[in-house]
């Protein structure tokens, strides 16, 4: 199985926190400062010390702050398989239509997981992958939400319905202000893509649109900034 190379401080801290896949080799800078509790969290894996070039060798010259650690890859799960398994009656999942920078895709991750979302469904195109760069962007968040990727959303929209979720989908000129949806119950939360908004099969699929009432000069928000606010409306909602 080919690994991934996790890297920065606190991408590489809460994969070793998480557990949720298996870390194969720690990997620091020779000398490097502040690296015991890179250490100690590292329990029994292999650790080793290399040059600054050699990390920047591995991480493409990406941020990695002198930690990388090299890990399985994150798990990409199966819809059908995790609405079987699936517990929580309040379950908040995000769905990401189109969403192609890495940079966003990462950003979203970690919204959703301070808002306690379930899973993100995206589909295996048309998406950003999950990759060093969206993990780096995410922080450590992708550890802590399932990641289900599917080949056709629409179908896999349909699919939520059938287990009870109500689609809603975000957009400019949906039919309801965001903090006047109904969020209480099972809910998935459609982000369509930076530039264009859902696709639109997918917005059909929707069982109603929502936009964020926006007053100032600016007229749109970028997709992670939309995402945050919406899921903070849905956890505030489901907190009441």
């Amino acid at each position: 199985m080919a690994s991934d190379f996790v890297y920065g401080r606190i991408p590489v801290l809460e994969c070793l926190k998480a557990q949720k896949r298996i870390a194969r080799r720690l990997i620091l800078l020779e000398g490097g400062k502040k690296q015991n509790e890179f250490i100690s969290a590292a329990q029994d894996i292999p650790i080793e010390w290399v040059t600054r070039k050699e990390l920047d060798y591995m991480t493409h010259d990406g941020v990695h702050q002198g930690i990388v650690l090299e890990a399985d890859p994150i798990p990409l799960l199966n819809l059908d398989s995790w609405l079987e398994e699936a517990q929580n009656p309040q379950s908040l999942i995000l769905v990401l239509d189109s969403v192609e920078d890495p940079h966003n895709f990462g950003a979203i991750a970690r919204s959703a997981a301070a808002c306690g979302v379930s899973a993100m469904i995206f589909a295996n195109d048309r998406s950003a992958p999950v990759s060093p760069v969206s993990m780096k962007s995410a922080a450590g968040a992708m550890e802590y939400v399932d990641l289900i990727q599917v080949t056709n959303l629409p179908r896999a929209l349909d699919n939520l319905k059938k287990k009870n979720y109500w689609v809603a989908g975000l957009d400019p000129d949906g039919e309801k202000i965001l903090c006047d949806a109904d969020f209480t119950g099972k809910t998935a939360l459609v982000i369509g893509n930076e530039g264009k908004g859902m696709r639109p099969l997918v917005k059909k699929k929707c069982d109603y649109l929502v936009h964020i009432p926006i007053s100032g000069p600016i007229s749109s928000l970028n997709a992670s900034v939309s995402a945050a606010i919406a899921l903070m409306e849905c956890v505030r909602q489901q907190h009441l």
